[in-house]
């Protein structure tokens, strides 16, 4: 299993991520498609940056995200992508998908939709995203990442 331990400060939670990571790689699945993940911290330990790129045949979507301290201290996530979109969210309690996961829950144009990180039993880590349903969470997206070097 990935060190999944956290670090000093509200960010801390985040250390497991910072690295640089991948799912299926070399994929040209557009339904399974290689996507490659980079976490860093930026300003010292003020913000993390999340730099994500989805390939996608001929055409990568890329996703350049900001995770902070909002003006209530709250942790909070800033999302812009290439397609021109950009999505606000804060942390949230994602425990029901595993105990030590922890993720963020956002209000979408479509509703609202949780992201949510959690240590694989031998490698890497699982990222999913669930849209919130009158019946609980509908999963529509989940990959298992695991270390890559560039």
């Amino acid at each position: 299993m990935v060190n999944w331990k956290k670090g000093r400060g509200k960010l801390g939670v985040f250390d497991p991520l910072i690295g640089n990571w991948i799912c299926n790689k070399g994929s040209k699945d557009r339904m399974n498609p290689e996507c490659i993940r980079s976490y860093k911290y930026a300003l010292g330990k003020s913000y993390i940056i999340a730099d994500i790129t989805w390939v996608l045949g001929d055409k990568n979507y890329e996703d350049h995200t900001i995770i902070g301290l909002d003006d209530s201290k709250i942790i909070t996530f800033w999302s812009f992508t290439s397609d021109g979109k950009n999505s606000t969210g804060e942390f949230s309690e994602v425990s029901d998908i595993h105990e030590l996961a922890f993720g963020f829950e956002a209000n979408m144009p479509a509703g609202i939709a949780r992201q949510a990180f959690w240590p694989d039993e031998t490698e890497g880590f699982h990222w999913t995203v669930e849209s919130k349903t009158k019946k609980g969470w509908n999963r529509f997206v989940q990959q298992h990442f695991v270390k890559y070097e560039k």
